[in-house]
């Protein structure tokens, strides 16, 4: 019988006790076993996205695990105002805010040349101008209260590699990099610490379907790429999550994490496969994908 262990919880019960943490797209996938777990260590979380109904049922989901009352707070992270409104309603609700997880997020596979600017923008306003959004705003808060708090990003490996067929993610993954990196060093004075996390394959439901619709998840399986032969489990990226934003990681600063199963030494690029996609099928595809929607 194979060892999962992995896919068991890390860190010590009441780890994150007393601690607020702020998750955004937290209501489906990684973001959701994220806030999830957090919950179980004693933490108050706040999940927030564009869709409020699915946050609900997330919320109340956790709530029924953990025992903590978790708060769905709708926003979409493109939009400043509303970003604000955020960590205001985390500050009425719990009066202050301890770490924040930018794992809000957009993608899908496209030769490049086929995508219109729209089509660009969406996926560099969710995933780039969202982080700097909600960093922004926490940040000059936590600046201003002389806080300490703890910023983690969620990126990929292609945002050091690049990747074909995702140009625009890999664009603005490259940018939260870049902005992991900087803060870092600039806002440590002010007792703010800056990491990131650079997942593999953590296939889930919707963002799988999305980028690989129909038969083509089939084909392109992207764990068989893996050298250990196997996609994550989301309590394994949970597991490293906790332990980034706790105090246990308090020297961890700057740092970008690799949890692939060494795909990305193994072939830099996880899209870079699907040069082998004849043209005729990315005219399937892009109806499937926008049948999804």
């Amino acid at each position: 019988m194979v060892n999962q262990t992995y896919a068991q919880p890390m860190l010590k019960e009441n780890s994150l006790k007393d601690r607020v943490i702020v998750v955004t797209g937290g209501g489906t996938g990684l973001g959701k076993a994220m806030a999830k777990y957090f919950s179980q260590l004693g933490a108050k979380v706040v999940i927030a996205s564009r869709k409020f109904e699915v946050l609900q049922n997330t919320a109340e989901e956790i709530e029924k695990i953990s025992g903590n009352y978790v708060l769905p707070v709708k926003c979409d992270v493109t939009d400043y105002a509303q970003v604000e409104n955020l960590l205001n309603q985390s500050l009425q609700k719990f009066g202050k805010v301890n770490a924040l997880v930018n794992n809000a997020a957009g993608n899908f596979i496209s030769p490049t040349e086929r995508l219109s600017h729209r089509a660009f923008d969406i996926i560099v306003n969710i995933v780039l101008r969202g982080t700097y959004y909600s960093t922004l705003a926490f940040g000059k808060y936590w600046i201003k209260e002389k806080q300490n708090a703890a910023v983690l990003n969620i990126v990929t490996t292609y945002a050091w590699t690049g990747s074909a067929y995702v140009v625009p993610s890999a664009v603005s993954k490259a940018g939260v990099l870049a902005l992991t990196r900087s803060l870092a060093v600039e806002w440590a004075k002010y007792g703010i610490r800056f990491n990131a996390i650079a997942p593999g394959p953590f296939p889930t439901k919707g963002a799988w379907e999305r980028l690989f619709p129909g038969e083509l998840s089939k084909k392109f399986d992207l764990a068989k790429k893996v050298p250990l032969k196997r996609a994550g489990e989301h309590q394994e990226l949970a597991n490293l999550a906790a332990y980034l934003i706790s105090d246990y990681s308090a020297y961890i600063n700057g740092e970008v994490v690799t949890i692939d199963g060494g795909e990305w030494l193994k072939g830099a690029g996880q899209f870079n496969l699907l040069e082998m996609v004849p043209s005729e099928m990315w005219d399937k595809i892009e109806q499937m994908i926008r049948s999804k929607k």
